[in-house]
């Protein structure tokens, strides 16, 4: 990838050298660093959760862990790789990733990703047609979500809180429980 260039395409997004992750944003991309352990143990959790919803209510929606490509907006300029991502539209899902806004999102923050996750992937989502997104913060021990269909603030929660699943009726997640 040529660094002089000042705006990126798919096609650079899809060229990155093997083990390389970045996401591409407004043409632009953003480096990715490796996880941390409670990120990566919230992430498995949720994922496993979310997962174990569906099947056990025979849903048809799907949930992709990160890596998983996402083109939010289906065009050239935002490719990015949510930490999860629940899609129930299975129109949007190629061998690729998912080609559109997915249905519900979770970002685990992490002190390299904070200003991404609470500002510009939020805008970007909401703007995409995501439904629902949640931010969860292990260093400040709180889950913010956002129910972008409803037009409303967001919602803080602390960790020891049992929040509803806004696109499942009946699922609830508390976080600590995630991380005893």
């Amino acid at each position: 990838m040529p660094l002089l260039k000042d705006h990126f395409t798919s096609e650079d997004y899809w060229n990155l050298p093997e083990g390389e992750r970045a996401e591409l944003i407004d043409g632009r991309f953003y480096n990715m660093a490796p996880p941390s352990r409670i990120h990566q143990k919230i992430s498995g959790q949720i994922y496993k959760i979310v997962s174990n919803y569906i099947d056990a209510h025979h849903g048809s929606c799907e949930v992709y862990a990160a890596p998983f490509a996402v083109n939010l907006d289906a065009d050239d300029k935002n490719w990015v790789e949510p930490d999860i991502s629940v899609i129930c539209d299975p129109n949007k899902l190629t061998d690729r990733g998912c080609t559109g806004a997915p249905d519900l999102i979770f970002e685990i923050v992490s002190p390299a990703s904070r200003k991404m996750d609470y500002s510009l992937k939020n805008t970007i989502y909401s703007e995409a047609g995501v439904r629902e997104y949640w931010i969860v913060d292990p260093a400040k021990e709180r889950v913010t979500v956002y129910h972008y269909e409803e037009d409303v603030a967001p919602v803080i929660y602390s960790f020891s809180q049992e929040i509803s699943v806004g696109i499942y009726r009946g699922l609830t997640i508390r976080i600590d429980d995630l991380i005893d």
